[in-house]
């Protein structure tokens, strides 16, 4: 019996893969996106310490946007920057989450380096 891989199962073995080699320091810390198929939210996090210095999401508390769309990602990416910024971080490294560059995950991070992030 052949058995199935789901979308996921392949999106978090690319995941990992991208995560041996993409670590967020407290210098550089490692801007995370985590995309559903209704909501999109992003971290700022700081891997040593195990911290997030900042977090946006298009649904639940303090929500920028409604809905998964992309101009919700947009909006995201634009707070997580201004969050990062207000933190003092410039610079991070973009962790796609094992997800395309393209779409939402594309139109967050130009928002973010729109609005000052660095990566």
């Amino acid at each position: 019996m052949i058995q199935k891989t789901s979308k996921n199962k392949i999106r978090l073995r690319i995941h990992r893969r991208i995560r041996r080699k993409v670590k967020g320091t407290p210098d550089r810390p490692r801007l995370c996106v985590y995309r559903s198929l209704k909501q999109i939210c992003a971290q700022v996090i700081d891997d040593i310490e195990g911290r997030t210095l900042a977090a946006a999401s298009s649904g639940g508390e303090g929500a920028v946007a409604s809905g998964g769309n992309v101009a919700g990602a947009k909006a995201v990416g634009k707070l997580i920057a201004e969050r990062a910024k207000a933190k003092g971080i410039q610079r991070v490294v973009f962790d796609r989450g094992g997800y395309l560059y393209h779409g939402r995950v594309k139109a967050l991070a130009e928002a973010a380096r729109e609005a000052g992030l660095e990566f």
